[in-house]
């Protein structure tokens, strides 16, 4: 990334721009009530939040997102890494 706006995210955060964006892609596109995907995507935001999920906090956090559908709610997931 180039664009010197997403270069200081980059700093201040130490996450590469790149792989936020390939993660809001995953998310934009995933389906939700796959299992799979779901726990994939929680891997993946806390490997970029640097926040270590125990197995029962992830199994928590399925089965919050399936039980409300097909629509991911971050402030819910924030709060539970939190």
């Amino acid at each position: 990334m180039q664009n010197p706006f997403f270069k200081q995210i980059e700093s201040k955060t130490g996450v590469d721009m790149e792989e936020i964006f390939a993660l809001a892609n995953a998310i934009q596109h995933a389906d939700f009530s796959n299992e799979k995907q779901v726990r994939k995507i929680i891997k993946k935001v806390s490997k970029l939040a640097n926040k270590p999920v125990s197995k029962e906090l992830e199994d928590r956090i399925v089965k919050s997102i399936m039980q409300e559908g097909k629509s991911l709610d971050l402030s819910k997931i924030q709060k539970m890494l939190g």
